[in-house]
């Protein structure tokens, strides 16, 4: 299923964050650090989405990838309101073709590193785009981390490996449902029952990030709702109206 919109403004998003500094990390949220972050903007009533959402269930095993689902509002009136969108999510899909200078806007469509996109059912042209956007100066190159104590997540993001000095950028965290089935009543997908993967439920900024080693603290309650058992957490270039490549990023489990 596809959709053009034109460029529209993008609401800036907020959320309250108790943040302030911390001195250590207690756990790193993986061994490896993941190579690439997958957005995928997807809906219940689009009957060409069900490939693309399986895809994502494979590539959420993968740990050099942070595949992350999210659901778009405007197919609602297709007759099915999907149960998981946010609208918030239809504006960085737009946000994205902006920066692109392009109208792309559809679904199931998957957005790697923040720069380059491709249909989401498509797996080589996933790993192409990976490795494409990996030779950017810049991307995926700013090591992150995440850890659970107690009741807060703690998050380090540290100096660039690669690329200007001056690089900087916003860090937001997603609080992720890893899945979630849905059986769907009416519209394209009348009569299935889908499983979402690494579902975003929310995402907060954490807070600015300068080129130099940062932490900072989140409360698990400012992100936490019902079945939320994972997080993730990115810098990425640029802001909400203007989405830039993806610096780093990390992923851990919750429960």
């Amino acid at each position: 299923m596809t959709r053009t919109m034109g460029n529209s403004s993008i609401a800036r998003w907020s959320g309250a964050l108790g943040v302030c500094a911390i001195v250590a990390i207690i756990r790193p949220a993986q061994a490896t650090d993941p190579r690439a972050v997958v957005e995928l903007f997807t809906s219940q009533g689009c009957s060409s989405c069900p490939p693309a959402d399986r895809l994502m269930g494979e590539l959420s095993k993968d740990p050099s990838i942070i595949a992350l689902s999210m659901p778009i509002d405007y197919w609602d009136y297709l007759g099915w309101k999907d149960t998981l969108a946010d609208s918030r999510f239809s504006a960085l899909q737009r946000a994205y073709s902006h920066m692109r200078g392009d109208r792309d806007v559809y679904t199931p469509q998957a957005v790697i590193n923040g720069s380059v996109h491709v249909i989401g059912s498509d797996r080589p042209g996933i790993e192409n785009a990976i490795e494409e956007t990996g030779k950017t100066n810049g991307v995926m190159s700013v090591p992150v981390s995440m850890s659970v104590t107690g009741r807060q997540i703690n998050v380090s993001v540290a100096a660039s490996r690669s690329g200007p000095a001056a690089m900087r950028g916003e860090v937001w965290i997603c609080s992720v449902s890893k899945a979630v089935p849905i059986s769907i009543g009416r519209g394209e997908n009348r009569g299935r029952e889908i499983t979402y993967y690494n579902v975003v439920r929310n995402l907060l900024k954490v807070g600015d990030w300068n080129g130099t080693p940062s932490s900072w603290t989140v409360p698990l309650e400012n992100i936490s709702r019902d079945g939320v058992d994972a997080a993730a957490v990115y810098v990425q270039d640029g802001n909400r109206d203007r989405p830039g490549p993806m610096l780093g990023a990390a992923y851990t489990q919750l429960h």
